[in-house]
């Protein structure tokens, strides 16, 4: 799942060098944890937050696929 959600990331911003991703798994699920430059994070979260919606959206269904939970924590 990180690598997608890689693919993705660094696809929308204009510093994809500057993207970091870290995975972090619990009992129940994966977290996928989003840092990008503070100048794309307007382009990662989109008007009313709906390419973020869209990023959840399409991991959560690759993640289903598979019988598991996975979310995506964009951060500051």
């Amino acid at each position: 799942m990180k690598d997608l959600v890689e693919v993705i990331i660094k696809a929308l911003v204009d510093k994809p060098d500057e993207v970091e991703i870290n995975e972090k798994e619990d009992k129940e699920q994966t977290v996928i944890e989003v840092k990008v430059s503070p100048d794309d994070m307007g382009k990662i979260i989109g008007k009313q937050g709906r390419i973020a919606k869209a990023i959840r959206a399409v991991v959560k269904a690759a993640a289903a696929k598979d019988d598991k939970k996975v979310s995506v924590d964009i951060l500051d």
